[in-house]
């Protein structure tokens, strides 16, 4: 079973949504119900499955939908029509006492603009979401020191938000989202105020934290070369539908439209592709006495760049193996790996 599952769901903002719904459902688009009823349509018949531990990213340009559709997981925002389940369970059916506990033990949430009490220390913000629930300060005090040194804020847990850089406060405001331990973690553009080189520290900080704890995360960007760092599903939404859903190399490899294209346009494809997107189905001999004896096997999981060393000072072809089965699935030479460093998607 997927950890979150939104089936069908619409949002229509204005003073009639279920009058307006029909209208859309038929296919009318969003600027000619904004013309004719004066509703906004936020999301558009969204379908989208995501599996426990995964990081799963939504993005799109302002307007795209990608905050309003997060926002519907922890029923911040109700839809007009559609289903939002989180193991199994439809949000929509908690009442406000379990809405409540729901929010405080399965999930948190990371903002962009950070959202920390000024008038807190480190340590007290971190620990607010565990005194909201009753643990003691002792207790409380103890987990947050943890989430602290996680995040690499160790000796600055007495000092407050504004004596911290803008890095430090995003630190402050992930370490706070884990210190209650929630299954599902949600990002809204968390990384987007950030300078460049904080804002890669933090994507990297954030990876670490993932492949130890292995978390939902559901991340919201704009920027499409976060969004294949940072996740193993994206998708892809425009006008407050899903243009396309895959894994990073699925979308590079095989965009759907143009406005997705337009998306790839400046990505190396060699740090998205792997071995087994590009190899050549047809094997010569040489690759197959290779395989044959076990020598020089690459798996077709590997991504390009991590083959550029290996491959381009010789004019070797090497045999390109199923990582699961260790099946021959084809070739690469050093002829494929250049016209992929020299290529964008």
């Amino acid at each position: 079973m997927s950890k979150i599952e939104i089936k069908n769901v619409y949002k229509i903002f204005g003073d009639q949504p279920s009058k307006v719904l029909p209208m859309v459902q038929d296919g009318a688009t969003k600027e000619e119900i904004l013309e004719k009823t004066g509703h906004t349509v936020g999301l558009d018949n969204v379908s989208l499955s995501i599996e426990e531990g995964e990081t799963f990213v939504c993005m799109g340009l302002s307007g795209s939908g990608k905050s309003t559709l997060i926002r519907h997981i922890n029923r911040l925002i109700d839809p007009t029509s559609g289903v939002v389940s989180v193991e199994g369970i439809n949000v929509m059916d908690l009442d406000q006492k379990k809405l409540i506990e729901f929010r405080r033990h399965k999930m948190s949430m990371v903002f962009q603009r950070f959202g920390l009490f000024p008038h807190k220390t480190v340590l007290e913000n971190v620990g607010y979401g565990l005194e909201v629930q009753g643990q003691k300060p002792e207790e409380r005090n103890k987990t947050a020191m943890e989430k602290i040194d996680a995040v690499g804020l160790t000796g600055f847990e007495h000092q407050y938000p504004n004596q911290l850089s803008g890095g430090m406060q995003q630190r402050v405001g992930l370490a706070r989202a884990l210190a209650v331990d929630p299954e599902i973690l949600i990002f809204d553009e968390p990384f987007s105020a950030l300078d460049p080189l904080i804002r890669r520290e933090m994507q990297d900080e954030l990876l670490k934290i993932q492949e130890k704890l292995q978390k939902t995360m559901v991340f919201i960007t704009h920027d499409f070369l976060e969004a294949i760092k940072m996740g193993d599903h994206i998708a892809i939404m425009k006008d407050g539908e899903v243009s396309q859903v895959g894994t990073p190399e699925e979308i590079v490899a095989n965009p759907i439209d143009q406005y997705v294209k337009d998306f790839c346009e400046d990505v190396p494809k060699y740090k998205v592709l792997s071995a087994g997107k590009v190899m050549r189905k047809d094997c010569c001999n040489e690759v197959k006495d290779s395989f044959k004896n076990k020598s020089d096997c690459i798996l077709d999981n590997l991504k390009i760049e991590t083959l550029i060393d290996k491959l381009v000072d010789t004019d070797k072809k090497y045999p390109v193996v199923c990582s699961e089965t260790g099946d021959l699935l084809g070739e690469i030479d050093r002829s494929i790996v250049m016209k992929s460093m020299k290529s964008k998607a």
